[in-house]
């Protein structure tokens, strides 16, 4: 009993951690899943609700549905992922606010030290996975060039915004969080409607993350079986292209109309994208960053050191 619960707790702070990287723009919650050693299992057990799942419920053998479906496994993962996405989506909203620099530099050691640990699981290197690494290196940098679309909270896109973002989140180096930027609609999604619990919203977009799920870990799945050092490849590129998106030293580019004006949703200017710099000189600020940076890639060794002793 003792050691299942501990199983079970460490499956739930897996889930934690996954969930706090989905609320991140530029992190993947995949990337997680991928590190912590969980990933094939989790994309195997969403796959399983499939006519075997259902002949099962309506037959009434629940004991054979919660095996086939690894059920206990993913109320374990799924609970750590809504409770980090509730608990820390205000947190987040005033340290994006009042600290972004120091927050980018976090997670940019974070996705720093994740190509590392991802790219590590490849077992054989040669003319196909190094074409694949550079195809997903060079797919998540130009999504970063992207301009976002202008907020949306129709009940259509909202599914629509779900589904694209949970085949990001479960993607390695994909961030569901910024694919909701591009689209328009992280703050609607991401930060107010999970603070206000804002139904009207969320649940069409778990409609669309509950039927893009299912629908796209098939998919992966047997592509992950078939070619498993290309997809760890590819998936390797995207988090090494991601970088570009949680570069710390930026300044915000607002949306202007044709009169050349500030538009605004609900008082607040519209980001439509970011300039990159280099800090000009080496202060207090940029001191504090590169410690950041080397907590996020310290934090990323002690995650894949952690799930290493539990596998």
């Amino acid at each position: 009993m003792k050691q299942r619960l501990k199983k079970y707790t460490n499956l739930v702070l897996k889930g934690f951690a996954m969930g706090a990287a989905n609320v991140i723009p530029g992190v993947s919650g995949g990337t997680i899943a991928l590190i912590t050693g969980i990933f094939e299992r989790l994309i195997d057990a969403i796959k399983s609700f499939d006519l075997i799942a259902i002949k099962l419920l309506f037959s009434g053998k629940i004991k054979e549905l919660l095996k086939h479906t690894d059920f206990y496994f993913l109320v374990a993962v799924f609970s750590g992922m809504v409770a980090s996405v509730v608990s820390l989506a205000k947190l987040l909203k005033f340290l994006f606010l009042n600290y972004p620099v120091f927050v980018w530099a976090f997670f940019f050691g974070l996705i720093l030290a994740s190509v590392y640990y991802v790219g590590k699981a490849i077992k054989k290197w040669n003319l196909s996975v190094i074409l694949t690494f550079i195809i997903g290196t060079s797919v998540a940098a130009s999504i970063s060039l992207f301009n976002p679309a202008t907020q949306n909270d129709s009940f259509f896109y909202l599914i629509l915004c779900g589904v694209i973002a949970i085949c990001s989140m479960i993607l390695p180096g994909l961030s569901g969080s910024f694919i909701l930027i591009l689209l328009g609609n992280y703050e609607l999604v991401m930060i107010d409607a999970v603070n206000n619990l804002d139904l009207k919203v969320i649940l069409p977009v778990m409609i669309g993350v509950l039927g893009g799920l299912i629908a796209f870990s098939h998919i992966l799945s047997w592509i992950y079986k078939k070619f498993k050092d290309q997809t760890i490849s590819i998936l390797t590129g995207f988090i090494l292209g991601s970088l570009g998106i949680l570069w710390p030293w930026k300044n915000e580019i607002y949306r202007l109309d044709e009169a050349g004006n500030y538009m605004l949703k609900d008082g607040e200017k519209i980001i439509q994208s970011y300039s990159k710099y280099m800090p000009e000189s080496f202060n207090t600020e940029v001191i504090v960053a590169l410690s950041l940076m080397i907590i996020g890639i310290i934090t990323i060794s002690l995650i894949e050191k952690f799930a290493g002793n539990q596998n």
